[in-house]
């Protein structure tokens, strides 16, 4: 009997059964492990820091002196944040002709983030196989969607990175120097033309160096995808950005209620500055292309914290709004991700 052949990301549509589905979700499993602890590791490095540059006992202190209630209700806001987000997916696949019961499709919905952390997101495009295994629909047909879900998120980001830098006006010119740089690999995914420029010279050089033959399937499946995407059109964009601006907002809230959780009591006119920390930092992140943006993330937040509010917030107390709100932010989404990731198993019948 021929060895069972390993499942990987550039094979999904060969998948067969349960048992290799379960083979290449481990895989992505294996991925965000690593990174969450990495993101432990960060954490460490961040406290590390905090006590070399306070002392043990009052880093301590201030941990402890964290609110739960207000903790919870920050992860409270993340989820509700994730939730609204699901209309635009929603849209995005009765656009691509596929069709789910609702309770079912917010359940793919929600197990796509328990592996969102992986390098590519390419844990999005795992999962995503349980929709076509549903819908009786090839991988292509609905990678648009994934693709549209991602790009839409990071324009939310982008969107209020721009618009709070103006108002604070700090960091503008940066911030869209920042945006237009990772806004351009997506204009490539959206716009067809560079990529039939870039395909017309592939051939070209194809036929010279065979060895470049290995990227046909990368031609081929970018065909499919366009063919695919274009059922998208624009107008559901706008509709995307009408619910993720203000989950983006809501996101940028919860780091505003754990900074009260720590007793710092800030005004509403400082609402504003906390949704810039929050998008820029994570902005930042995005650039590096490092996965979950661990280190940077952490970094712009523990330094933007005391920037923006000297004499208020010091380094122990930024380190341990930073901790926990990378935890509500990162680790609580990958929970919750994970569990719709295993309800999802049922959908799946070997046959």
């Amino acid at each position: 009997m021929a060895k069972e052949e390993k499942v990987g990301i550039t094979n999904l549509d060969k998948i067969k059964n349960k048992k290799q589905y379960k083979s290449a979700v481990g895989s992505a499993r294996s991925a965000v492990f690593f990174i969450l602890t990495l993101s432990f590791i960060v954490f460490v490095a961040i406290a590390i820091y905090a006590i070399w540059s306070e002392g043990l006992t009052t880093f301590v202190k201030t941990i402890e002196s964290v609110n739960l209630g207000y903790f919870l209700l920050s992860l409270a806001i993340i989820f509700f944040s994730y939730a609204m987000r699901f209309p635009k997916w929603s849209l995005y696949l009765q656009k691509l002709g596929v069709h789910i019961p609702i309770g079912r499709n917010f359940v793919i919905y929600l197990s796509m983030y328990s592996m969102d952390i992986t390098p590519g997101r390419w844990g999005r495009a795992i999962v995503s196989y349980t929709i076509n295994n549903l819908a009786k629909v090839k991988f292509a047909v609905t990678f648009p969607a994934v693709v549209a879900d991602i790009f839409t998120d990071f324009l939310g980001f982008a969107i209020i990175t721009d618009v709070t830098a103006l108002i604070l006006n700090r960091f503008v010119v940066l911030s869209f120097i920042i945006t237009i740089l990772l806004i351009i690999p997506f204009l490539f995914v959206y716009i067809q033309q560079p990529y039939e420029y870039v395909k017309k010279k592939y051939l070209k050089f194809r036929n010279r160096f065979k060895f470049l033959r290995r990227l046909d399937l990368v031609a081929s499946t970018a065909d499919v995808y366009f063919v695919h995407n274009k059922k998208l059109g624009w107008k559901p964009f706008l509709f995307s950005m009408a619910l993720t601006i203000p989950s983006m907002f809501l996101n940028g809230m919860a780091l505003y209620v754990i900074i009260e959780a720590f007793g710092v009591h800030l005004g509403t006119g400082d609402i504003v500055t906390i949704l810039f920390i929050f998008s820029s930092s994570l902005v930042l992140g995005m650039i590096t292309g490092i996965p979950g943006t661990l280190g940077v993330t952490d970094a712009a937040l523990v330094s933007q914290l005391q920037i923006f509010f000297p004499g208020i917030i010091d380094v122990g107390m930024a380190s341990a709004i930073t901790i926990m709100f990378r935890i509500a932010s990162v680790w609580f989404v990958e929970i919750f991700g994970f569990a719709a990731l295993l309800y999802t198993l049922r959908y799946w019948k070997d046959k």
